[in-house]
Protein backbone atom coordinates (compact mmCIF):
# COMPACT_ATOMS: atom_id res chain seq x y z
CA UNK A 1 0.00 0.00 0.00
CA UNK A 2 1.92 3.16 -0.91
CA UNK A 3 2.22 5.74 2.04
CA UNK A 4 2.95 9.14 1.99
CA UNK A 5 3.72 12.44 4.09
CA UNK A 6 2.06 15.19 4.39
CA UNK A 7 4.19 18.45 5.24
CA UNK A 8 2.20 21.33 7.06
CA UNK A 9 2.41 24.52 8.03
CA UNK A 10 1.14 25.67 11.19
CA UNK A 11 -0.16 29.47 11.85
CA UNK A 12 2.84 30.39 13.96
CA UNK A 13 5.05 29.34 11.15
CA UNK A 14 5.93 25.74 12.68
CA UNK A 15 5.92 22.56 10.02
CA UNK A 16 5.08 18.87 10.83
CA UNK A 17 5.33 15.97 8.83
CA UNK A 18 1.61 14.27 9.04
CA UNK A 19 1.78 10.07 7.79
CA UNK A 20 -0.92 8.86 5.74
CA UNK A 21 -1.06 4.59 5.09
CA UNK A 22 -2.62 5.86 1.75
CA UNK A 23 -2.66 8.76 -1.27
CA UNK A 24 -6.46 9.62 -0.79
CA UNK A 25 -5.04 12.36 1.16
CA UNK A 26 -4.16 13.94 -2.00
CA UNK A 27 -7.84 13.60 -3.09
CA UNK A 28 -9.22 15.81 0.32
CA UNK A 29 -6.11 18.41 0.66
CA UNK A 30 -4.32 20.67 -2.24
CA UNK A 31 0.07 21.79 -2.19
CA UNK A 32 -0.25 25.39 -1.66
CA UNK A 33 -3.78 25.93 -0.21
CA UNK A 34 -4.41 27.14 2.87
CA UNK A 35 -6.99 25.83 5.39
CA UNK A 36 -8.71 27.46 8.40
CA UNK A 37 -7.55 25.32 11.48
CA UNK A 38 -11.03 23.48 11.71
CA UNK A 39 -11.22 22.61 7.93
CA UNK A 40 -8.12 21.38 7.95
CA UNK A 41 -8.44 19.30 10.85
CA UNK A 42 -11.83 17.96 9.85
CA UNK A 43 -10.46 17.20 6.04
CA UNK A 44 -7.64 15.49 7.63
CA UNK A 45 -9.97 13.34 10.16
CA UNK A 46 -11.94 12.09 7.25
CA UNK A 47 -8.47 11.60 4.91
CA UNK A 48 -6.98 9.79 7.66
CA UNK A 49 -10.06 7.63 8.20
CA UNK A 50 -10.26 6.49 4.55
CA UNK A 51 -7.20 5.73 4.48
CA UNK A 52 -6.70 3.61 7.65
CA UNK A 53 -9.87 1.53 6.31
CA UNK A 54 -8.20 1.03 3.54
CA UNK A 55 -5.46 -0.60 5.26
CA UNK A 56 -8.37 -2.57 7.45
CA UNK A 57 -9.99 -3.95 3.68
CA UNK A 58 -6.28 -5.17 3.54
CA UNK A 59 -4.89 -6.41 6.24
CA UNK A 60 -7.66 -7.24 8.74
CA UNK A 61 -6.94 -4.15 11.04
CA UNK A 62 -6.76 -0.29 10.62
CA UNK A 63 -3.55 1.61 10.60
CA UNK A 64 -2.69 2.38 14.21
CA UNK A 65 -0.07 5.06 13.12
CA UNK A 66 -2.66 6.60 11.04
CA UNK A 67 -4.87 7.11 14.39
CA UNK A 68 -1.40 8.39 15.78
CA UNK A 69 -1.77 11.19 13.40
CA UNK A 70 -5.17 12.12 13.75
CA UNK A 71 -4.63 12.95 17.24
CA UNK A 72 -1.29 14.85 16.78
CA UNK A 73 -3.64 17.01 14.47
CA UNK A 74 -6.19 17.35 16.75
CA UNK A 75 -3.08 18.08 19.49
CA UNK A 76 -1.55 20.67 17.70
CA UNK A 77 -5.00 22.55 16.39
CA UNK A 78 -6.31 23.12 19.81
CA UNK A 79 -3.35 25.05 20.46
CA UNK A 80 -4.46 27.71 18.01
CA UNK A 81 -8.61 27.34 19.07
CA UNK A 82 -8.12 31.02 20.41
CA UNK A 83 -7.22 32.52 17.00
CA UNK A 84 -10.02 30.58 14.62
CA UNK A 85 -8.48 33.02 11.89
CA UNK A 86 -5.00 30.78 11.81
CA UNK A 87 -4.21 28.84 8.44
CA UNK A 88 -2.71 25.72 7.89
CA UNK A 89 -0.92 25.39 4.22
CA UNK A 90 -0.06 22.25 2.65
CA UNK A 91 3.59 22.74 1.60
CA UNK A 92 4.44 19.25 -0.24
CA UNK A 93 3.19 15.29 -0.79
CA UNK A 94 6.20 12.74 -0.79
Amino acid sequence: MPEMIFRVQWPDGTFSDCYSPSLVVREHLSVGAAYPIAEFTRISRTALTIASDRVAARYGFPCSRAARQIADIDMRAARYAADPAGLVRVITFT
